[in-house]
């Protein structure tokens, strides 16, 4: 069932067995695995199906933070969360994702890095990764290259261990937009409800247990949830900020008694590590593993990365390299920003051409123009891709294949070096509480971030063992790009926030247990890559979804 909390009555209480606050890819996962038990959820989402400009409003803050992205820029208020943003192409004009799993050193207390380490090593999650690579719709459970080479599209021929390929799957957000929507909607014992906003999480007086959330809509009309379980997973912000903002029991925030709700902010810079000039041209003839084409009927794409064993010597962070062939003209790419996520420019042109096929005027005209003139660029290049590019211009993060061109020795002369990277946990990058409030009256989150030398450091020298192992490897000379002591960066974030409530055994380390229990609250949980104590450098959302089957199996079999 499907609610529009605009039409509930004010100061209404809603009975419900489980909460779920967020209807992102978290959200929908464990409510996909909530359908048909005997108990009753309620599914809340600040959002509507469609964007709406006014809520995603919400999402705004303050970041102190050099060239970072402006906080609404990188979320998304709107059924489905952030998969609603999801860019790359995949194939027959699907859109989606890439998805891996964290390394096993990920997981490792890692002595030289300070704040590493999980709760448990990879080999526990596993389990929980298999079953999600089923709710993604992802190919077999299998990221080494050797499962998806062959002698036409081998691996490249590095000449010792210390560098190695692997492997990104593909899937389509429709899953998370549509298709469990409707599954979730079908189920008799889960209720959604949108434009649902919830300002506030309270407790008994001792705050040791959740007893209902506060939620209200844009329209002033306010009213609770009352569960036996709750469950936040509204992403690396707003988990964080909602715990501050809980504050009358305990005055610091909830879950906040040793001042560790908030820190520990990561995110994956991406980076122009340089390029490749190979020796031979025909190498662009033999790596199509390393460009995303069906493979097995399945989207992957290859990439290279440093041994663990390597990262464990040189006390390196982790980092990935992927290769884009580019010709001898070429400077650099336009990769996908925090622009590519703009979203008023794109709703207020559909919301104009609506009214003018229906001859009507829509309100607001000045605003939907303005936000068109804005965000023009980037619907302009939309635009020209899907009515008159015939042909890939360039391959990038957003889409590939380069490798089914002809004549690719000719026309190719360079591999661009593009890394996404691990960020090192510090408890100075963080989210706090603003003194500016939103259209709702609530505080909004001010995110603090910057790079450390560990970050910078691990970079150089990364980029520097890639390139002595293509030279030794006899593949060309990697030319490395900086910009002067700093790596060259195409965006700082990639939007994948996680760390904000960590996940520590011992609660003066952590926020959450390693069951994602926030410590010393009986019935509340976090889900998504807030808890994440490090996040490597993989897309967080495999890892993401493969936490809340796991979540969704404690609740059912601790708490029911």
């Amino acid at each position: 069932m499907l609610i529009d909390s605009r039409n509930l009555p004010t100061d209404e209480v809603i009975q419900t067995e489980v909460c779920i606050v967020g209807a992102g890819p978290a959200g929908i996962t464990l409510a996909r695995e909530f359908i048909g038990q005997d108990f009753r959820v309620c599914l809340l989402e600040s959002g509507e199906l469609e964007f709406n400009q006014e809520t995603q409003s919400l999402s705004e803050g303050e970041t102190i933070a050099d060239n970072f992205p402006e906080l609404h820029e990188m979320r998304r208020r709107q059924y489905g969360g952030l998969a609603n943003a999801w860019g790359i192409e995949i194939y027959n004009k699907q859109i989606g994702l890439r998805h891996m799993p964290l390394d096993e050193i990920d997981f490792e207390k890692r002595d030289w890095l300070p704040y590493s380490g999980w709760c448990f090593n990879k080999s526990h999650l596993n389990f929980f990764y298999e079953r999600a690579q089923a709710v993604c719709k992802l190919g077999n459970f299998a990221y080494e290259a050797e499962a998806w080479s062959d002698n036409k599209s081998p691996q490249l021929p590095f000449k010792s261990d210390n560098v190695t390929t692997s492997m990104f799957q593909f899937g389509t957000r429709d899953i998370f937009l549509n298709e469990y929507r409707e599954k979730i909607n079908r189920s008799g014992n889960i209720t959604t409800y949108l434009n649902a906003n919830v300002v506030e999480i309270e407790t008994d007086e001792t705050a040791k247990t959740v007893t209902r959330v506060k939620v209200a809509s844009l329209q002033q009309n306010r009213f609770w949830i009352a569960a036996k379980v709750f469950i936040l997973a509204t992403g690396g912000i707003e988990n964080a900020r909602l715990l501050l903002l809980s504050n009358q029991t305990q005055k610091n925030g909830l879950g906040n008694e040793n001042d560790l709700v908030g820190r520990f902010f990561m995110d994956h810079p991406l980076i122009r590590s340089g390029v490749i000039l190979p020796n031979n041209p025909q190498i662009f003839n033999s790596t199509a593993l390393y460009d995303l084409r069906l493979v097995k009927n399945v989207p992957v794409m290859g990439k290279i990365t440093l041994a663990q064993e390597v990262m464990r010597r040189e006390k390196l962070l982790n980092m990935s390299a992927l290769l884009f062939p580019r010709h001898n003209k070429f400077t650099t790419a336009i990769f996908p920003t925090h622009n590519e996520f703009r979203t008023a420019g794109k709703a207020s042109l559909k919301i104009l051409l609506a009214a003018t096929k229906r001859g009507e005027i829509p309100e607001d005209v000045p605003k939907h123009l303005a936000n068109v003139i804005k965000d023009f660029d980037s619907l302009f290049l939309q635009w020209y891709k899907r009515h008159f590019q015939k042909q890939l211009m360039f391959s990038n993060l957003s889409q590939g294949g380069w490798s089914y061109q002809k004549n690719k020795d000719k026309k190719f002369t360079m591999f661009e070096v593009v890394s996404q990277t691990e960020q090192a946990p510090h408890p100075d990058n963080r989210v706090m509480l603003s003194s500016k409030l939103d259209k709702l009256g609530c505080a909004k989150a001010q995110l603090n971030w910057r790079w450390t030398e560990t970050d910078i450091n691990s970079i150089k020298t990364s980029q520097a063992i890639l390139a002595q192992e293509v030279a030794r490897a006899g593949l060309g000379e990697f030319q490395i790009a900086s910009d002067g002591e700093l790596p060259q960066v195409l965006s700082i974030s990639t939007h994948h926030h996680m760390g904000t409530t960590r996940m520590h055994d011992d609660r003066k380390q952590g926020v959450v247990d390693a069951n994602c229990q926030v410590h010393g609250v009986s019935n509340l949980f976090l889900a998504g890559s807030s808890v994440f104590p490090t996040g490597g450098f993989a897309n967080p959302t495999l890892t993401i979804v493969a936490l809340a089957v796991r979540l969704a199996d404690y609740v059912k079999s601790r708490c029911f």
